[in-house]
């Protein structure tokens, strides 16, 4: 259970510089996109992928990072803020 809890930290943690996969999207051609969070913004995630620059908005996808050699799989409308922001935010349970 205490791993469980330290892997909810990445709604937290610094996403910039992390892989991630679009596991889930309403946007069907986003599924399946992966690569390295190169910046974030309110709503967006820009990630580098080979094909180049990708914006995905957070709401509408799931996405799975690599997080502290674990694979988390997160509801992008948790990561929806200011990243700076986002350190203050309660967890659900």
């Amino acid at each position: 259970m205490q791993e469980l809890t330290k892997l909810k930290e990445i709604v937290r943690h610094e996403l910039i510089g992390l892989k991630v996969l679009v596991y889930k999207s309403k946007n069907k051609y986003q599924e399946g996109l992966k690569g390295v969070v190169i910046d974030e913004t309110y709503s967006m995630l820009i990630i580098q992928t080979k094909k180049g620059i990708k914006k995905i908005y957070k709401g509408n996808c799931w996405f799975i990072f690599e997080f502290k050699g674990y694979k988390v799989k997160v509801d992008g409308k948790l990561l929806i803020g200011r990243p700076a922001d986002r350190v203050k935010k309660k967890l659900p349970c």
